[in-house]
């Protein structure tokens, strides 16, 4: 659109026709304070104080709804707008309660500082304030009606964001009241969004309510450890606990988004059942011993089986980071020179790479999810799987009416919005997939993202299929966990190393090694691989590095405590390929980092394989690793990196063993889950994959 010229306290601006005025003067540093008016949400006009004057208009504005236009003349601080300010907070403040100094949103308090800034001394009301019990809508979400000012900013980022709608109004004028949808109860995605976005103290955290205040904290912006999509989660730390998650600074890929995983799911980390010391087994049982001690004896035995020529697995993990899975995949090939290394793969991304070999701008990022004209979801419950990815998708939808396309055996979320759902069982979605050929052709360029019922030979022929559709296209292939795809790029696969360069030699797939009944030893790194599966090797030295006694952990001779993503530095890959830096939050005690267990089993076995610490593994993985020599200052400020994984054809290798992913929902998360007391006491809604 064609800018306009027009003027706001005497300063001449410019902005594009149609541009809100409150948008228009934020850009030129002018500020117009507002309650109810929120970017990116429907607009409202509710509060009343953004009111500006206008030269000719026959009374005071709403600035969040009033488009610039040429030749306006703006004022934003004539005292008929100064008064009207003032009486709009006397207004807000008539009823509500005086509590700052118990009020959880104290010090972070919108109402707080619009009154300092513009407020009047004293108030002309001085009736006895009306009160009203405070309600316990979920075991997260608390809601204090005397101090809520009707802005609707948690009932808008609830419909419109969340695509749930959990939250409404009830009645009419004075008697106007925020109500959830159940009732007196909360079914919903238990995300705590209408918390954060909440400028006062109306709606208020079970999990943070009456624990500190915000300066008495230190803030640490770190990557969720839960679930794919690399949110940005900033937890707020004091006395070396984790008291609460969010994203206000909207730092990350994700904004201000998270879900119920990156706000409130930390809490593993403070479990009482969290190991604080090595476990040795001893006449059949595990024991507590010293961290010396349990070294020692790991070193020696992964010795003498080297040297006797025996049979090592490693297993992987999809929640340690990217120094982490190269230094072990280094480990396990040169250190003790085994191929059989692998982790549980959940997204086929290796026949994707291969599948776009040659295409430039093959691979969606988060942001291209946002900005695309079209975008076709295939086989994921993408709601329940990948929360930000389709709140990426919702949005694109309700801000550039892109046409959203599902085929997914179930109902879902995005169903919605779709311009066309179909439904089709995982072996039959690629032929759904054709059927909507005119339909994707119309859309223009497209962003396809697919789940697990599309991997091997289905992959090439996917795109194949939208190549023949003269569009522009890119993909996601999806994967589970904070670092599926970091252990993917760095090797922890039988037959791709580093990089996705074929391997010296093939090793054996994670169900193979388990079901090696010559196998001498195994070492798991963050995974529970015996969970649903059993150990045939009966004779197998079986070493886990593990928060928790997991089933696999039980069966091992020797288990070393590790240390969450919450608690190490380091690099993650999300689902798209974008790295990002982990940075610590806490220490546990008696915990080590998975890269420091390394580095010490290392030395006691007298192995060179390079310094162990996430810096210097990092240079060398930007050296070696194709793709990831990427800008260090985008990173290292908290940034998204995006990888340039080969550009050729991969190797070829025997197809692994099935790959699927865990379907895991909103209020699951693997064995992580197990141990989040929020996760476990929340209601599930809707309660399962695929439910509408």
């Amino acid at each position: 659109m064609a800018d306009v010229t027009f003027t706001v306290n005497g300063k001449s601006l410019q902005a594009p026709a149609g541009t809100l005025l409150i948008d228009a003067c934020k850009r030129s540093g002018i500020e117009i304070p507002a309650f109810c008016y929120y970017e990116g949400l429907a607009l409202q006009a509710a509060c009343r104080m953004c009111l500006v004057e206008v030269e000719k208009a026959p009374k005071l504005l709403a600035g969040c709804t009033l488009p610039v236009a040429e030749g306006m003349v703006v004022h934003t601080e004539s005292p008929a707008v100064v008064k009207a300010r003032k009486t709009t907070l006397e207004f807000l403040l008539t009823n509500h309660p005086l509590d700052c100094p118990v009020c959880d949103k104290g010090g972070e308090c919108e109402l707080q500082d619009m009154v300092f800034r513009y407020g009047a001394g004293e108030s002309r009301f001085t009736e006895i304030k009306h009160h009203v019990d405070e309600k316990q809508w979920s075991p997260v979400v608390y809601f204090d009606a005397p101090r809520c000012i009707l802005c609707y900013r948690c009932v808008r980022i609830c419909d419109e964001g969340l695509g749930v709608k959990a939250l409404g109004v009830t009645n009419r004028g004075a008697y106007s009241e925020i109500t959830p949808n159940k009732g007196d109860h909360l079914e919903c995605d238990e995300c705590g969004s209408c918390i954060d976005i909440c400028p006062v103290g109306a709606l208020t955290s079970g999990i943070y309510r009456y624990q500190t205040r915000p300066w008495e904290m230190e803030h640490v912006g770190t990557i969720c450890t839960h679930c794919s999509n690399g949110c940005k989660t900033t937890l707020g730390v004091k006395n070396d606990q984790i008291i609460r998650g969010n994203n206000r600074d909207r730092s990350g890929i994700n904004g201000e988004f998270l879900c119920v995983k990156g706000r409130y799911a930390f809490d593993f980390v403070g479990h009482a059942e969290r190991l604080q010391s090595p476990l040795m087994r001893v006449n059949g049982k595990l024991e507590e011993v010293s961290w010396s001690k349990a070294l020692a004896h790991v070193a020696q035995k992964f010795t003498e089986i080297k040297a006797a020529g025996g049979k090592f697995g490693v297993i992987g993990s999809e929640h340690t980071t990217n120094e982490e899975n190269f230094y072990l995949q280094k480990f396990a090939r040169q250190g003790l020179g085994t191929p059989h290394i692998d982790h549980r793969r959940s997204g086929d991304v290796p026949a994707l790479l291969d599948a776009v070999s040659g295409k430039t701008g093959a691979l969606a990022t988060t942001a291209d999810l946002y900005n695309a004209k079209g975008v076709l979801i295939i086989g994921s419950d993408l709601s329940q799987q990948h929360p930000f990815l389709a709140y990426q998708i919702r949005s694109d939808a309700r801000h550039h009416q892109a046409k959203i396309f599902t085929v997914t055996e179930g109902p879902v979320r995005e169903d919605k919005v779709a311009a066309k759902k179909v439904r089709a069982a995982a072996g039959e979605q690629l032929a759904a997939v054709k059927g909507l050929a005119e339909d994707l052709k119309a859309a223009g360029d497209l962003v396809v993202v697919f789940g697990d019922s599309i991997q091997g030979a289905a992959v090439g022929e996917l795109v194949s299929f939208i190549d023949s559709l003269g569009v522009p296209a890119k993909y996601v292939c999806l994967v589970d966990y904070a670092n599926s795809r970091g252990a993917l790029d760095m090797g922890l696969a039988p037959h791709l190393g580093p990089g996705y360069h074929a391997s010296a030699q093939t090793g054996m797939s994670l169900s193979e090694m388990l079901a090696d009944a010559t196998l001498d030893a195994l070492w798991v790194v963050g995974s529970n691989p015996l969970k649903n599966a059993k150990l045939a090797s009966e004779k197998a030295f079986v070493v886990v590095q593990e928060l928790f006694l997991t089933e696999t952990a039980q069966r091992a001779d020797v288990v070393l405590p590790a240390a969450s993503a919450y608690e190490k530095s380091g690099t993650v890959t999300n689902v798209c390929g974008e790295v990002q830096r982990l940075r610590k939050a806490v220490s546990v005690m008696g915990a080590k980092a998975d890269l420091d267990i390394f580095g010490l089993l290392a030395r006691g076995m007298r192995l060179d394989l390079g310094q162990a610490a996430p810096d210097k593994v990092f240079e060398e993985i930007r050296t070696s690793v194709h793709g990831y020599n990427v800008p260090l200052p985008v990173i290292a400020t908290g940034g998204a990196a995006m990888t340039a994984p080969v550009n050729g054809r991969l190797p070829a290798a025997a197809q692994p063993p099935a790959i699927q992913s865990a379907r895991d929902s909103l209020f699951t998360s693997g064995s992580l889950g197990r141990y989040s007391k929020v996760l476990k006491t929340v209601l599930e809604a809707p309660g399962g994959l695929y439910k509408p």
